[in-house]
């Protein structure tokens, strides 16, 4: 079976997943349209408005519509509306875009403790200093219920990793004591969502970020594939914790029409793996054999010890090859 016939849904994250700083990820859109199934962007980043997102997915060749996207801050208004009366007074630290979605859904927005907000809803925001968070800071400890769209510690840019909503929340925390409920991703409540909204029951996970993405999809009690085309690598998946694992790995996202039984972790490529002592060897291969072949191949292997892999080393040229490429 192909990933396209075994599932009915795409639960698709963006950055590192459909494009990279902006520009699309090789391959990327003409995947996700040639598989022919619905696709919903499940995306932590709350600083942009669901019709910001599907304008920019519309340039770069994908049919999406604002009901396409859920993004962490409307994943953190259902968490509001679920815990709060309508009509409450609740202070935002994010865009103006949080702030219209919190409006539109008949809340009262306020940017200051003095106002006696009901609850804080924390989401990314470059402009966000420390008026702002002390602000927050001040509301949670008048009693305020703390919720964060997300806790994404970095946020990937086109020169790296910039600080993201769980390093401006950390801080909140430092200072109040009080961690906060986070509607993103690693929780569940996102891909719940996506799936009810599509009303598919066999939906895939699909990111970039094992403890993010894949957590989520896991939690969620989803499939799940990764692509090597954004923050986790291939050490990260070898070392990767158990509910870290994908279901599927893959170099890129042009996938979706291949045979699922290739995908899934387990010997390929002509490769062997074996592990001891937290070393993984890795030897045989073939001048055809690819690197993701080899990492399957090692995935098995290091997935089904409790040893961890401190060191990979290659035995003859093309394991040898193919390690190369990891790095």
């Amino acid at each position: 079976m192909t990933v396209a016939s075994e599932y009915d849904a795409l639960l698709l994250d963006l950055d590192g997943t459909i494009y990279q700083g902006g520009e699309p990820i090789p391959g990327a859109v003409e995947a996700v349209n040639g598989s022919g199934l619905p696709a919903l962007y499940v995306t932590n980043n709350a600083s942009r408005a669901p019709g910001a997102v599907s304008a920019q997915l519309r340039e770069l060749g994908l049919d999406a519509t604002p009901g396409d996207v859920m993004t962490s801050a409307l994943a953190a208004i259902q968490l509001a509306a679920e815990r709060i009366p309508e009509g409450s007074t609740v202070l935002i630290l994010g865009t103006d875009s949080f702030r219209e979605l919190a409006l539109d859904a008949g809340f009262n927005v306020t940017n200051s403790a003095d106002d006696d907000p009901v609850a804080v809803l924390h989401g990314h925001n470059p402009e966000t200093g420390w008026a702002q968070l002390s602000e927050a800071a001040l509301a949670i400890r008048k009693g305020a219920l703390y919720l964060a769209s997300n806790l994404d510690t970095t946020l990937p840019k086109e020169r790296g990793l910039h600080v993201g909503n769980g390093s401006m929340v950390a801080a909140v925390v430092s200072a109040t004591g009080v961690s906060p409920i986070s509607a993103g991703k690693p929780e569940p409540a996102m891909f719940h969502a996506a799936a009810r909204s599509l009303g598919c029951v066999s939906p895939l996970a699909v990111g970039d970020r094992l403890d993010t993405d894949i957590a989520g999809g896991a939690a969620a009690g989803m499939d799940t594939l990764c692509v090597l085309t954004g923050v986790s690598g291939y050490f990260d998946l070898l070392r990767a914790p158990s509910e870290h694992r994908p279901t599927f790995v893959s170099e890129t996202l042009d996938v979706l029409n291949s045979d699922t039984a290739l995908l899934r972790p387990g010997a390929q490529g002509g490769f062997i793996a074996r592990i001891d002592g937290g070393v993984l060897e890795l030897a045989g291969g073939g001048p055809a054999s690819t690197s993701v072949q080899a990492l399957r191949t090692a995935l098995a292997v290091a997935w089904s010890v409790e040893e961890h892999v401190e060191q990979v080393v290659s035995v003859g040229p093309d394991a040898e090859r193919v390690l190369e490429q990891w790095w």
